[in-house]
């Protein structure tokens, strides 16, 4: 099959070959029945999973087949309920909690049996957690705490303030929020608050699923901390150093499982996540088993966010469409904080009554942006584009009114280069810094992103596209496979040279290296690091990167070039991500039709695990 769909667009599967065609094979073979539904069943989900998917709804699936083949398929498929109960007659068919090598729950959900068991074992982790507050919170002491680190503003309750009560008095706390609006001055408060409202000290650990997203979460933290208005022997008790995932976690070499699970837990008391929403669902099934069942994990993230690029929509399942608080839960916060959480920044939260599944006490959203004014370009439309509005979003960024975002019209690859030629300046500034430190925030300012990674609008044409336009203007000499002025993206980790996935650095002239060339790489200090670039992980060119490279990063500038044609890959997630990468400005450019398509099309991926904590199934 073919690589990740938000990568290369959605595979499909082939009619002689391929991962699926040889699962639906054995698959047959160990059922002993030449059944054509089995190896269909079979190709599905293999494909699906590919594709982010966690299973694959095969009432959905039956519809889209049949919509596709039309009256010619009618005779040769039955009924999706019927498909489910010939598929249950096969041994290889399971139900949930069976052991077989595909499971097939009551919803028509159909799963590789390991997708369903770290599925499953998610669900019952989570909702142990959310089920279980711990019961020596002391209200007013916790009051007096909210009201120091979180003084209210102009009379009203704030979100940040609701997102510490809520990891104050729950195990497991979601605070969702897109760019600036604050999340991590949000979390090292909340560290504050548990640190002081602790009687005995806490074991705290900070952790992304990239190094790039954990450097950038410690050199936030770190400005936080040293702000805020505590004792010194609080302020120094909050880490600033933060982890990979992985590395938290302790990778074994050759194997799925990591060091600590269930059986040998994180010696942690507070365990906070970064970037959650990049997290995949084997990923997080165990890390959430790994996190003792005393401790509280926090996990942060924007729920609008592209999903993983393994299977899995994590962080958005759990957040669900967040109704509000129950009835019980709102009163506990409202005497923790003195307010009613309707007040929060005019979010009132919905509902209220004493029915829902718990998880809705566990999730928060903050909804003010401190980066974009309401009034701004990039927060409006990317308001726009999470609202589905395309057309709106479209004449925004066409209209003029706003100096912070513009559309360029892209009718033709021809048209690239002499508009990259117009961007030369941006393009190159890194090539005209004096020196290494200059170099690298010059390459942070101005950043190309493509929906592909390949055809005439992917980050592999655009790499050429570049580099052919710097050589033009004599800025460099492109040869490969090193030169001078060559950036690079890191793609796999490499602790002992502390470089990991989306680490950006530049290749250039170093008068004390004897090859003439050195890499170099931002420390967590901010400092430089050279490196040879023979000594360096798998990395590839980065004059362009994709959407999904890109998040965890930000830009003071975007230009965000999409495909000519509408595909799989082209969401509204993908526009949104892409959009608030830019600090300060973003360029769209493409055809109307494809971004309105992207923008009326939402990042659909199949699981139950929304359901099971939703309580939808």
């Amino acid at each position: 099959m073919s690589g990740p769909a938000e990568e290369h667009g959605e595979p499909g599967f082939s009619e002689t070959g391929g991962l699926d065609a040889h699962l639906a094979r054995l698959l047959t073979r160990l059922s002993g029945d030449a059944d054509p539904l089995l190896g269909l069943a079979a190709r599905l989900v293999c494909a699906a999973t590919g594709q982010g998917h966690v299973c694959v709804s095969l009432p959905d699936a039956a519809s889209d087949l049949l919509g596709r083949a039309g009256g010619a398929a009618a005779g040769l498929l039955p009924p999706a309920s019927a498909w489910c109960e010939a598929l249950r007659r096969h041994p290889v068919v399971g139900r949930p909690g069976e052991f077989a090598p595909l499971i097939l729950d009551d919803a028509g959900r159909l799963y590789l049996h390991r997708y369903w068991a770290y599925e499953h074992a998610l669900a019952l982790d989570l909702q142990a957690r959310v089920a279980d507050d711990p019961a020596d919170v002391d209200p007013q002491r916790l009051r007096a705490g909210l009201d120091r680190l979180f003084p209210a503003t102009a009379g009203a309750a704030d979100r940040q303030r609701l997102a510490a009560a809520v990891a104050a008095l729950k195990r497991f706390t979601v605070i969702s929020g897109g760019p600036g609006t604050g999340k991590t001055t949000t979390v090292v408060r909340i560290l504050a608050l548990l640190l002081e409202g602790a009687d005995t000290p806490l074991r705290m650990a900070l952790a992304a699923p990239t190094g790039k997203a954990a450097v950038r979460m410690q050199e936030a933290l770190r400005a936080s901390r040293a702000a805020l208005p505590v004792e010194p022997r609080i302020r120094d008790a909050i880490p600033v150093e933060a982890t990979t995932i992985h590395r938290l976690l302790g990778v074994r070499p050759g194997s799925l499982a990591f060091r600590h699970d269930g059986d040998e837990p994180l010696p942690v008391d507070v365990l906070v996540v970064d970037e959650a929403s990049m997290v995949d669902l084997a990923l997080m099934a165990k890390l959430v088993r790994a996190v003792p069942r005393a401790a509280r994990l926090i996990l942060l993230g924007d729920k609008d966010q592209l999903a993983s690029v393994e299977a899995g929509a994590v962080l958005g399942d759990i957040c669900g469409e967040a109704p509000g608080f129950s009835a019980g839960f709102r009163r506990r916060v409202s005497e923790a904080t003195g307010r009613d959480p309707a007040e929060a920044d005019g979010a009132a939260p919905r509902g209220g009554s004493a029915d829902g599944p718990p998880i809705r006490d566990a999730v928060v959203e903050l909804t003010r942006s401190y980066r974009f004014d309401r009034d701004s370009g990039i927060g409006r439309l990317a308001n726009l584009v999470n609202l589905g509005d395309g057309p709106a979003a479209l004449e925004l960024l066409a209209g003029g009114a706003y100096a912070d975002v513009a559309w360029r019209s892209l009718e033709s690859p021809r048209d690239l280069p002499p508009r990259l030629a117009e961007k030369a300046d941006r393009l190159g500034a890194y090539l005209a810094a004096g020196t290494p430190e200059a170099a690298l925030a010059a390459l942070d300012r101005f950043r190309v992103l493509c929906a592909h990674r390949t055809g005439p609008y992917g980050v592999e044409a655009l790499n050429e596209h570049v580099a052919t336009c710097l050589e033009s203007r004599g800025a460099m000499r492109p040869r490969h496979p090193w030169y001078h002025g060559r950036p690079v993206l890191v793609t796999a980790n490499d602790h002992s040279l502390r470089l990991f996935n989306g680490d950006l650095g530049v290749t250039l002239r170093d008068p004390m290296a004897d090859d003439g060339l050195r890499v170099f790489f931002r420390a967590a200090d901010g400092r430089p690091r050279r490196l040879p670039p023979t000594r360096l992980p798998e990395h590839e060119t980065a004059f362009a990167a994709t959407v999904h490279k890109s998040q965890g990063s930000e830009a003071e500038e975007i230009v965000l070039i999409l495909p000519g044609q509408a595909s799989p890959v082209t969401t509204r997630e993908l526009i949104y991500t892409a959009v608030t990468r830019g600090r300060a400005r973003v360029e769209v450019w493409g055809t109307r039709p494809v971004f309105e398509a992207a923008v009326g099309r939402r990042l659909a991926r199949s699981s139950g695990l929304r359901d099971a904590l939703w309580g939808g199934r």
